[in-house]
């Protein structure tokens, strides 16, 4: 715990102008992010007598070594820059957005020659139009299907679309109506585009004049006794009023807006938002919120609009926000939401009529979705503590271990060894952190000599991450418990992102942050193992032990017996977890490895090219063996292909032996080298693990 005095800033030292300040924990790593219109009158609130302080406030000012500031412009500047900061640095003392849903919408893809309508998750994609977000994907589903009666757009995957081309026939909804079947040319790309468009319009809520045109062309075809004609327009009449009977108008004048409520105790917030487009509900979201830091109703809101519309722009940001608190100052805020836009925002509380009753609707959605999370979760922060504390007192540790590493040795026959890391901090699981070993010092199945590699490398980075930081100074003498001698290893021992914060940055990618556990899959070899590394390193505040899966038997290093916690002990339940989770993170890497070198060919072996210009190679030629006696200048031939490049082909095909020839066993026929060589999977009778 630090002393707070120990690294506040001189008097006069901090300007008095807006900005984001930064404090970072004694590994460099960013725990709290904040802005502040006057960095000095903010920050000199940090460093008054501990007992004035929200006890929250009061755990990150003295887990906190530093403090750092960036002086911006304007106070829409600081918004900015706190928001962008917040997602690259995640800090653990800022509120966290439990959102683990990604919402469907319905999307248009505009970019395409042909737009196709579908279900979208995840991030939004240039030239998409998306509406939405929807809670359930059958929503979606429901609607479309209604409305391709009267907009009958491509729906099909592109390998569906291609195949029709192909053949000269469209698929089954191209026959029953339900598609105008771009695919054999039944309508121009022009045509279809238009239908798009029309779909587009429909969903963003300029629904009556086109229901009206509808009316309208039905009446003059009853007129001139086209009756089948007046049929089907009455027909798809009533499937648009169907399809919009499942959003109701909640409010008048084709409104576009989102509300924002909240439900909250001292711990938790519940977000719910729903976005009202054309007068009519168009989609629901929310998530829950870890109130970590002290945040009142107006700095909750703050928060939910950066997170909404921190990556949006345009029409994607509405006309009108209305929420139950306004951030304080409101000014920047709305300016910020207007420049997202690109035109006017209106951030303000509903007072009277419509909007005020939908906001208590959403305000009674939040209740019972902080109500539901309570009710999933009720003891899931006080079963978390009691787990790290059972495992404290199993283990013998002096504190409860916050930060957990867990390592697991994945092979088949001892083929594609690897190793995998998991990080779980607090009880969950932090996937950002994960990362994947190769072994490297030998060849073949030894689990023990493989912890050993991955443990040493894993604390070698940590070390050398720690003295780079200058944390601690490299004692001389023959007792010194430094660094080993020679060369950090460098970013060559991951395959992956290097992970830990990064120099002075505090980004997530060295191994600079130290576990207070660590946890290795097998009994006690692999524990000594383990051990073993961290006392090369001179490591001693780090506590191993092992789970052996017969069992479920706990081994300490040292120890003749095993810990054995009781079955029904949440202690014993997030080991496993955290065991489990290593196991399939190895399991995963280790098959996509195998996979990969058992389809590899010669060209995978040629220096410098990449899968882009291996394929062009292909589809130039035709096959491997063409390739093989193309000259240097018909390899030149083909696009993004150098000289260089086509000399390094050919000598790389030349050396490599030409596969031996397949034979049909059937006739006895030799089948040609027609392609490039896909070797066959073994008989994987081996033990995977």
């Amino acid at each position: 715990m630090a002393d707070p005095s120990s690294y506040r800033p001189k008097p006069g030292q901090i300007p008095d102008s807006p900005g984001v300040y930064k404090f970072r924990d004694e590994h460099r790593r960013v725990i709290y992010v904040g802005k502040a219109k006057s960095l000095r009158q903010r920050l000199s609130n940090y460093f008054q007598d501990l007992a004035n302080l929200h006890p929250r406030t009061r755990t990150m000012v003295t887990t906190a070594a530093a403090v750092e500031w960036t002086v911006v412009s304007t106070e829409v500047e600081a918004l900015q820059l706190e928001y962008s900061w917040i997602k690259e640095f995640d800090p653990r003392f800022n509120v966290k957005y439990r959102d683990d849903k990604s919402y469907p919408y319905l999307a248009v893809t505009l970019n395409e020659e042909f737009p196709r309508v579908q279900v979208m998750r995840g991030a939004k994609k240039k030239g998409v139009r998306y509406f939405g977000p929807y809670a359930h994907a059958w929503a979606i589903r429901e609607t479309v299907d209604l409305m391709l009666r009267v907009f009958p757009v491509r729906t099909c995957s592109a390998g569906v679309f291609k195949r029709s081309r192909q053949i000269g026939r469209p698929c089954l909804l191209g026959y029953i109506g339900k598609c105008s079947a771009p695919c054999v040319d039944r309508v121009s790309a022009e045509e279809h585009r238009e239908l798009a468009d029309e779909f587009c319009d429909f969903m963003a809520g300029r629904t009556g004049a086109y229901i009206r045109r509808l009316e309208r062309l039905m009446g003059e075809a009853a007129e001139e006794m086209e009756y089948e004609r007046a049929a089907r327009l009455r027909d798809d009449i009533e499937a648009l009023k169907r399809a919009m009977e499942k959003s109701a108008v909640v409010l008048a004048d084709a409104t576009d807006a989102d509300l924002i409520a909240l439900a909250e105790d001292e711990l938790e917030a519940a977000v719910q938002i729903f976005h009202v487009r054309g007068g009519r509900v168009r989609g629901q979201r929310g998530w829950v919120t870890d109130k970590v830091e002290n945040v009142d109703s107006a700095a909750l809101v703050e928060h939910a609009l950066q997170q909404l519309y921190g990556e949006e722009r345009g029409d994607a940001v509405p006309k009108e926000v209305l929420v139950p608190a306004l951030p304080d100052p409101v000014e920047p805020v709305q300016q910020w939401l207007t420049e997202r836009r690109g035109s006017n925002v209106s951030l303000r509380i509903p007072q009277r009529g419509d909007k005020k009753d939908l906001m208590a609707t959403v305000e009674r959605n939040a209740q019972q979705a902080l109500a539901l999370h309570k009710t999933k979760r009720a003891s899931d922060l006080t079963t978390r503590s009691r787990a790290l504390e059972e495992i404290a007192e199993a283990l013998e540790l002096d504190s409860v271990p916050l930060r957990i590493e867990c390592f697991d040795i994945s092979h088949l026959q001892g083929d594609d060894v690897v190793a995998s890391m998991v990080v779980f901090e607090d009880g969950l699981a932090r996937k950002s952190e994960y990362r994947r070993f190769q072994i490297k010092t030998f060849q073949g199945q030894d689990d023990v000599r493989s912890m050993h590699e991955v443990i040493s490398r894993r604390f070698k980075r940590y070390l050398a991450e720690k003295q780079k930081t200058g944390e601690w100074e490299e004692e001389t003498g023959p007792d010194a418990a430094g660094p080993v001698s020679g060369p950090a290893p460098g970013p060559a021992d991951l395959s992956g992102p290097e992970p830990g914060p990064k120099d002075e940055e505090g980004r997530p990618k060295r191994f600079a942050y130290p576990p207070q556990l660590v946890v290795v899959d097998g009994g006690r070899p692999q524990v000594a193992a383990a051990q073993q590394a961290l006392d090369e390193l001179g490591i001693d505040d780090v506590a191993v032990c092992g789970l052996a899966k017969r069992l479920e038997e706990v081994w300490v290093p040292g120890e003749e017996d095993p810990v054995v916690l009781p079955r029904t002990s949440e202690g014993l339940y997030i080991l496993q977890r955290v065991r489990d989770e290593a196991h399939r993170f190895a399991i995963a890497y280790q098959r996509n490895k195998r996979g990969k070198r058992l389809t590899a060919g010669p060209l995978d072996t040629v220096p410098g090219l990449g899968e882009s210009r291996r394929q062009a190679l292909l589809k130039h030629f035709g096959s491997l063996k063409k390739l093989r006696a193309a000259t240097i200048e018909e390899i030149c031939e083909v696009p993004g292909v150098g000289r260089k490049t086509a000399e390094t082909v050919a000598a790389t095909l030349a050396q490599a032996a030409p596969a031996a020839p397949a034979v049909n066993t059937a006739t006895g026929e030799i089948i040609e080298d027609e392609g490039a060589p896909q070797a066959a999977l073994p008989s994987e009778q081996g033990q995977e693990r």
